[in-house]
C-alpha cells in the first residue's frame, strides 16, 4: 500500500514532511524507533546540566549500547568531561541527556531524519574499562522523547527496555546507499505508484521529479521526491515485515514490479 506524504507548504518547525494521517500505517512503535536510534548509526553528543564544556571536549560516546532494564551503557575517553564529572560525584547520580541526531545517509533535502533525548542520571560503572584510556559510565533512563518522520512522541521506560532496535537498521546504511546507487531508475518508477494528482510521473522528461530513497523499516520503504511542486515523502509498506536482507529483496522486487505496471 502507497501512502504519500504531506506537501512542503505543511512542513513542521524542524523541516520534515509528515504522512498523512487519513489512514494509519504499519510503523514501528515509538519505543522501537527510539532503541533503533540509540543503538545504531544515529550520532549521540551528552549534555549534563552545569558542565561547561570547550569546543574541543569530548561529549561523544565511542560505543553505546542498551541492556535489558533499559539503561544505556556508554563509553567514553578517559578525558573526557563527562568521566571526570561522574567520577568526581563518587557515586552520586548525575543529570544528563543523551541527544541522538539522525541524518539521512543519502544526499536528499532536509537531511535530518529525526532526533532523540534520553534524560536520566549517570554513574560509573565498576570496573567499567573495556579498553585502555576508557571508562564506561551508565544511564538510567528516566525519560525518553523523540520527533522523527513519524511525528513527536514519549515513550516510557519500561516501553524503551521492552522493546528491540528495527532488524534492518544495522544496515540500513548500505542498503539505502545501494538503491540509490544501483537502483536509481526503479525508485523513480515508484512516483507513479502515489496516485497524487498532478505529479508528473510518467512524463517524457524522466528528471521532472527526482526521487531518493530516504528511510527503510522492516514495514516499508520512505522515498522523498522533489518536483516542480515542492519535496514530499511517499511511504511503501512491504506485503509483510520483513527480517533480513532476502526478504527485503523480495519486497523490493514486488514494489519495483507494480510500479513498472503502473
Amino acid at each position: 500500500m502507497i501512502r504519500p506524504g504531506n506537501p512542503m507548504s505543511g512542513v513542521p518547525a524542524h523541516g520534515q514532511p509528515r504522512p498523512e494521517a487519513e489512514e494509519a500505517p504499519r510503523l514501528p512503535s515509538a519505543a522501537e524507533r527510539a532503541r533503533t536510534l540509540v543503538e545504531n548509526n544515529a550520532s549521540a553528543v551528552m549534555t549534563v546540566p552545569g558542565l561547561v564544556t570547550g569546543p574541543a571536549d569530548d561529549m561523544t560516546p565511542l560505543r553505546r549500547s542498551v541492556c535489558p532494564t533499559g539503561d544505556v551503557f556508554l563509553l567514553f575517553p578517559d578525558e573526557s568531561p563527562v568521566v571526570r564529572v561522574v567520577l568526581a560525584a563518587d557515586g552520586e547520580e548525575i543529570e544528563a541527556v543523551l541527544e541522538i541526531t539522525d541524518v539521512a545517509p543519502v544526499a536528499v533535502p532536509h537531511r535530518i531524519r529525526g532526533r532523540a533525548w534520553v534524560a536520566g542520571w549517570l554513574t560509573a560503572v565498576p570496573g567499567g574499562t573495556p579498553q585502555a584510556g576508557t571508562t564506561l559510565v551508565r544511564l538510567e533512563t528516566g525519560e525518553i522523547s523523540l520527533d522523527d518522520l513519524w511525528g513527536a512522541a514519549l515513550v516510557e521506560p519500561d516501553e524503551f527496555a521492552d522493546a528491540a532496535a528495527d532488524p534492518l537498521a544495522c544496515c540500513e546504511t548500505e542498503l539505502l546507499q545501494h538503491l540509490a546507487a544501483a537502483h536509481g531508475p526503479d525508485v523513480g518508477l515508484l512516483c507513479g505508484l502515489v496516485g497524487r494528482s498532478g505529479l508528473p510521473c510518467g512524463d517524457a522528461d524522466p528528471s521532472a521529479v527526482a526521487a531518493v530513497p530516504l528511510a527503510l523499516d522492516r514495514f516499508g520503504l520512505r522515498v522523498r521526491f522533489t518536483g516542480d511542486d515542492g519535496v514530499f515523502d511517499a511511504r511503501f509498506d512491504f506485503p509483510e515485515p520483513v527480517e533480513d536482507r532476502d526478504g527485503l529483496r523480495r519486497s523490493m522486487l514486488v514494489l519495483f514490479e507494480a510500479a513498472r505496471d503502473s
